[in-house]
């Protein structure tokens, strides 16, 4: 369930300052009337109850779902795993969240860095909707403030929350025109910046399949060099055979076909790099269905059931929401 909150996730080091700077944005964002969620990711276990009360003894004995509630105050508390999406569903009154950590979710992040710590951003710069930082990189093309600058952050997020929101609206049907007919996004507004995607897949084969396919013994010749150049040619010609994807200039392709003797299975891996206005995830899962089904071909003489499996994105980046990674 969507609730088109405006999301905005902070990305640092640890050291960078990054919890007393979103503690200080709150309180602008606050005092301009603004409702603020904030969604923290803890990677350890934690307790937000002290041993000895009521609540905590309720959890400690056994209960999944612990509410404690006062005329101030409403928490709940319930063991097992939550979902980022179905943790931002339940943020109902709100005018924006602000996220820190959940680093493998694709949202909108501002990148922040101190060079005290030595370590730089968490990624390319360019990637983030904004970078807060005490030094002006090389080739910026995303809005730079320091990272002192609390006010002008926080009226940034604002800014983009605004723009974010009326986006929202519009952006599960992108493809789709006033009138509900299919379309081409128009990209001509976006910033070039560098983007690279990265997916998988596999095809399942038996014994004998995999023996021949690893001793060379297919009749139709090498199925993994086949395979790859298939993959790679389906890459390129991925906006002929995808109706809404705009042509790209690809700066390269590295497409990988390896044997996994144990699941006894060919594993496929892409990687697509442009330097554009939209993405290459498409480009990237096309080459690995297009090697995948290369396999199938080469091989259906011999077996008939494979089975084609797995085929997803890893990881993409660049673009206004910035990283991804599964």
């Amino acid at each position: 369930m969507k609730n088109n909150i405006p999301v905005i996730a902070f990305a640092a080091y640890s050291g960078t300052g990054k919890t007393t700077l979103i503690e200080k944005i709150i309180r602008i964002l606050k005092s301009k009337g603004l409702r603020v969620a904030v969604v923290k990711h803890d990677a350890h276990d934690f307790e937000i109850d002290k041993e000895g009360k009521d609540s905590y003894r309720f959890s400690a004995a056994g209960s999944d779902i612990t509410v404690i509630a006062s005329d101030k105050k409403y928490a709940r508390m319930e063991k097992g795993f939550v979902s980022f999406k179905d943790i931002l569903a339940d943020i109902k009154d709100a005018d924006i969240i602000l996220v820190e950590g959940y680093k493998g979710e694709n949202i909108p992040r501002i990148g922040l860095c101190r060079k005290a710590t030595g370590k730089g951003f968490t990624a390319d710069y360019n990637s983030f909707i904004a970078i807060a930082c005490d030094y002006k990189p090389e080739n910026l093309k995303v809005p730079c403030f320091d990272i002192n600058d609390e006010e002008g952050i926080a009226d940034f997020i604002i800014d983009y929350s605004k723009k974010d929101k009326n986006m929202e609206e519009k952006k599960d049907f992108s493809h789709f025109n006033d009138e509900g007919k299919a379309r081409m996004v128009n990209v001509g507004d976006k910033e070039i910046s560098h983007r690279s995607a990265v997916a998988r897949g596999s095809v399942i084969v038996n014994k004998e399949t995999f023996e021949l396919i690893k001793s060379g013994g297919m009749k139709k010749g090498d199925v993994l060099s086949v395979a790859q150049v298939a993959g790679i040619m389906g890459a390129k010609k991925t906006p002929d055979i995808i109706p809404m994807c705009h042509p790209i200039i690809i700066n390269g392709i590295d497409l990988k076909l390896s044997l996994n003797e144990e699941k006894c299975r060919v594993d496929i891996e892409a990687c697509v790099a442009c330097d554009g206005k939209t993405g290459v995830e498409m480009e990237a899962l096309t080459a690995v269905s297009c090697a995948a089904l290369t396999v199938y071909d080469m091989c259906k003489a011999v077996q008939k059931d494979m089975e084609i499996t797995d085929i997803c994105l890893l990881k993409k980046t660049g673009g206004v929401h910035g990283d991804y990674n599964r």
